[in-house]
């Protein structure tokens, strides 16, 4: 089990860039594949962007491909997703997401630890 803490979210203007963090607790860090997903009002909890455990391989949802970037800090047991040219249909709560799998899993069902999530609001 590992526990996650999001932070970072908040109100921005289209156009405008947003930097998420996720703290994780544990001496396991890098055996954790690590993924952001986001849910909107009335709508699904969706892929955003997964990181390998090592960092070395990464996945992005295609709303999200060029703009945003998943990026991992073994040492400090962290996990940022920077936001950038961000668009009022990025609105939602972004949750941190983290298992013991072997590959980047775009699907929600296949982590079992959650974040409590972060608000994210990009006004037009």
């Amino acid at each position: 089990q590992v526990q996650l803490v999001e932070s970072g979210g908040g109100l921005v203007q289209a156009g405008g860039s947003l930097r998420l963090s996720c703290a994780a607790s544990g001496r396991t860090f890098s055996r954790y594949v690590m993924g952001w997903f986001r849910q909107a009002p009335g709508k699904e909890r969706d892929f955003v962007a997964g990181i390998s455990g090592s960092g070395g391989s990464t996945k992005y949802g295609d709303s999200v491909k060029g703009r945003f970037t998943i990026s991992r800090d073994t040492a400090k047991n962290t996990v940022d997703l920077q936001m950038n040219s961000l668009k009022p249909e990025d609105t939602a709560v972004y949750y941190c997401a983290a298992d013991q799998i072997y590959y980047i899993s775009t699907s929600r069902s296949t982590y079992a630890n959650w974040g409590q999530g972060t608000q994210v609001t990009v006004s037009s």
